[in-house]
């Protein structure tokens, strides 16, 4: 008993330091992708894409590039496009690049991983796309774009374009920072529950799973290496392993961090990482969006996009030699405590969190008349789902698991 009480107290302090480390780059991800969200609206995006072509396909991959990386608020920004008549493979370009290669995403990436998983996070965000493009060129049946169009539709009717502000008069007005400092809340809600489940597991997950679990999950992970068909196998394993968790693109680099530290290799880390949008909640709601037949191809091109990706990422990466050595991984290896010594992470944190009081403030004294319209935010889940729910009930079980692993840990340290 006592030795699952010090590992309990290991594993809430591990969860706790991942999130700190992490902090500053939410943060800094929310705001820049608050102040584009305000100022390049989702009405803006509809009138620029058509349908597939060399230009709406860029459009779309940098809509994506610079909007939000939550699962959920990308789908329904990308289910708002389709049904404004942006071509399937633009919209879903939006997508992809709305979760692969966003700010914040490669910073965390950086953080708990190594720079060879941010070049590989970015680059494989574009064969992604380009991958997922040809194959929807190739397959996609007509009859079955226009149906999903129509049960799109038939769903949440999309009411016409409404004007909206000039980027120029919103930035020069309260109204128009009122608008960023909510949305950068509005990000904050979107996340929490993902962020919270996600850390409280990856810790979980550090303290009490040893590495051989994942070493005999990931067959031939570990010292020596993989054989080229084991390799191929982590990029089924990888995603196979997300399909059923909860954990958004967010909350699971912490995850992926101790994967590759276990020994995984650098092909199956990569297809773990991509796997958010292959995930049972995403394809639930994307079946509520544009109907099971259509959620289901969806699925089925991101699988096979997301595996070639992965594949040609480690042979590429092996090739010219810059795969990092696997289980050379300090985030997730260091002591529970040494997270949160005073480094550039703490003035990072201090500054960023100093920045949140401000926008908290500045909402809290300007008066609701300046804000004015939404703006279109983008945001909308479709209501609470089952989904939602367990996922909150998660989220409260995961802040209750920490608070009492930190008094253990406390108790135990003094």
């Amino acid at each position: 008993m006592s030795d699952f009480l010090t590992t309990w107290g290991d594993a809430a302090m591990t969860s706790l330091g991942f999130f700190w480390m992490a902090l500053w780059a939410f943060c800094l991800g929310y705001v820049v992708s608050s102040l584009i969200q305000v100022f390049v609206t989702r009405e803006r995006m509809r009138r620029t894409m058509g349908e597939a072509g060399p230009r709406s396909m860029a459009l779309g991959t940098f809509f994506g590039f610079v909007s939000s990386s939550c699962s959920f608020a990308a789908l329904s920004t990308t289910r708002s496009l389709f049904q404004k008549g942006a071509g399937l493979a633009p919209a879903l370009a939006f997508l992809l690049a709305s979760t692969n290669l966003v700010i914040e995403l490669g910073i965390l990436i950086f953080i708990f991983l190594s720079w060879q998983f941010v070049v590989g996070e970015y680059l494989g965000g574009v064969l992604l796309i380009l991958t997922m493009w040809l194959l929807v060129r190739l397959t996609a049946p007509r009859r079955l774009v226009e149906a999903a169009r129509e049960h799109a539709n038939a769903v949440a009717p999309e009411p016409d374009d409404a004007d909206v502000p000039d980027p120029k008069e919103l930035a020069q007005s309260k109204g128009g920072w009122r608008r960023v400092s909510r949305r950068y809340f509005m990000e904050w809600a979107m996340v929490w529950k993902d962020v919270t489940f996600g850390f409280t597991i990856a810790g979980v997950i550090a303290a009490f799973v040893p590495p051989s679990f994942f070493q005999t999950l990931f067959i031939g992970s570990g010292a020596g290496g993989a054989e080229w068909w084991q390799i191929a196998l982590h990029t089924l394993i990888g995603p196979l392993a997300a399909f059923f968790t909860f954990i958004g693109s967010m909350g699971n680099i912490p995850l992926a961090a101790i994967l590759f530290g276990s020994g995984v290799s650098f092909a199956g880390v990569m297809a773990f990482i991509f796997s958010d949008l292959v995930v049972f909640p995403v394809l639930r709601i994307s079946a509520n969006y544009f109907g099971w037949r259509m959620a289901a191809y969806i699925l089925g091109v991101f699988l096979v996009s997301l595996i070639a990706t992965a594949l040609v990422l480690h042979f590429s990466f092996d090739a010219i030699g810059i795969i990092p050595e696997s289980g050379a991984v300090d985030a997730a290896q260091k002591e529970p405590s040494e997270r949160f010594k005073i480094d550039y992470t703490f003035w990072l944190n201090l500054a960023f969190g100093a920045l949140s009081i401000g926008f908290a403030l500045f909402l809290k004294a300007t008066k609701p008349k300046d804000e004015g319209g939404d703006g279109g935010d983008g945001h909308k889940h479709g209501g609470r789902t089952w989904m939602d729910r367990t996922l909150l009930v998660l989220a409260i079980a995961s802040v209750v698991w920490l608070v009492a692993g930190l008094g253990i840990w406390t108790w135990r340290s003094v």
